[in-house]
C-alpha cells in the first residue's frame, strides 16, 4: 500500500512509519517548512498555514493518516497557544480533506486522530463512542477537529476519527514526565486520584490505525484506549510498583494549576472511555493491561520492540 502521513516524527506517528516500513509499504510523510522525513520515506512539503498542499505528483494513494497538530503540553495555555493548539488541527484537517477529495484517485480511507478530550469531565460515566461531546476548551477543539474532515466524508472517503488516550511510550509523552517524580516516591494521586485515565501502549495505538485500513465497516469516532482503564492513583501505584518505588506524596489540583496551568484541566478530568468498536471487530491489544506495558517499557531492554 501506499499511505500518505501526517506527523510522522511524532511518538504515535513514528511508531506507525517504523511499522508500516516493516511490513514493505511506501510510505509518503507530509512535512512542514522544507523538513525531512524518517529514512525510507517520501517528503512532500505543505503548509497548513498558508493552505498550500499539492498531491498530484503522488499517483495513487491507498489510505492517508493525519496525526499533525501542535502538542497539548508544550507549553503554558495562553491565548495564543490556544489559539495555536485549535488552529493546528482544524486547518491542517480541512486543507488534507480538500487536497484529497480533488484527487482524481481519491483514497479509500481517512484516518485523522481525535483525543479523549472530546468528552470533557465525565466523572463516573462510561464513554462510548456514541457518548456526546462535554464542555470546555479541548471538547470544543475536538468537535471542530472532527468536523473539519467533513469535505472528504462528502466525497464518499472512509473517515475515521480516533479518539486517543494517554499515549504510553518509553520514547516519548506521558510516561517520561512522570517517570523523575515516581523514582522520588512523589507520584502519588493527582487531585483526588479518583479521575479515570484512559491510556494506550503507543505500539497499539499505531496497530489500532493499520487496523482501520482493513475494516471497511468502521467509520467515524473510535476510542483508542486499552480495556484495562484505571483510576489516576491506581495508575499512579501501578507505575510506582513497576519502578520498585513507592507512590504516596499527593499532588494537590492547585499545586498543579500553578505549575502547568490549562493543562491542569487534561491531567484532573475524568474519561471512564470504553474501546467499544475495537473490542467488536475483533481487535487484539498486545498491552492490554498496565503490568504488560510498564514492564515493557521499564524492564524490556530498550532496543525491544513489540511487533
Amino acid at each position: 500500500m501506499h499511505i500518505l502521513v501526517t506527523g510522522s516524527s511524532g511518538l504515535v506517528g513514528s511508531t506507525l512509519v517504523g511499522r508500516l516500513l516493516r511490513e514493505s509499504h511506501t510510505v509518503t510523510a507530509l512535512v512542514r517548512n522544507g523538513g525531512e522525513a524518517a529514512r525510507g520515506v517520501n517528503a512532500v512539503s505543505w503548509d497548513p498555514t498558508a493552505e498550500s498542499l499539492d498531491l498530484s505528483s503522488l499517483g495513487e494513494i491507498d489510505a492517508v493518516v493525519h496525526l499533525g497538530g501542535t502538542p497539548i503540553a508544550g507549553k503554558r495555555w495562553n491565548p495564543e497557544y490556544l489559539a495555536e493548539i485549535r488552529d493546528s488541527r482544524v486547518r491542517s484537517t480541512r486543507l488534507l480533506s480538500s487536497a484529497i477529495s480533488s484527487l482524481e484517485a481519491k483514497p479509500p480511507v481517512m484516518v485523522v486522530a481525535s483525543a479523549m478530550g472530546y468528552y470533557g469531565d465525565r466523572g463516573d460515566e462510561l464513554l462510548a463512542e456514541d457518548s456526546g461531546p462535554g464542555e470546555g476548551f479541548l471538547s470544543e477543539v475536538a468537535v471542530e477537529w472532527e468536523r473539519a474532515a467533513d469535505r472528504a466524508r462528502d466525497a464518499g472517503i472512509r473517515v475515521v476519527h480516533t479518539r486517543f488516550g494517554n499515549v504510553l511510550s518509553r520514547h516519548g509523552g506521558m510516561v517520561p514526565r512522570l517517570k523523575t517524580p515516581a523514582l522520588t516516591g512523589v507520584s502519588g494521586p493527582i487531585g483526588s486520584g479518583r479521575q479515570w485515565w484512559p491510556w494506550v501502549a503507543v505500539e497499539d495505538a499505531a496497530r489500532a490505525i493499520t487496523f482501520m485500513f482493513d475494516q471497511p465497516e468502521i467509520s467515524g469516532p473510535v476510542n483508542v484506549v486499552a480495556p484495562g482503564i484505571t483510576r489516576q492513583k491506581e495508575f499512579a501505584k501501578r507505575m510506582a510498583r513497576s519502578l520498585n518505588r513507592p507512590a504516596f506524596i499527593p499532588l494537590p489540583a492547585w499545586a498543579l494549576r500553578l505549575m502547568v496551568g490549562g493543562l491542569s484541566v487534561e491531567l484532573l478530568s475524568s474519561q471512564r472511555m470504553t474501546p467499544t468498536i475495537l473490542e467488536s471487530n475483533g481487535f487484539e491489544w498486545l498491552g492490554p493491561d498496565l503490568e504488560t506495558v510498564f514492564h515493557h517499557i521499564f524492564r524490556a531492554p530498550s532496543e525491544t520492540e513489540w511487533r
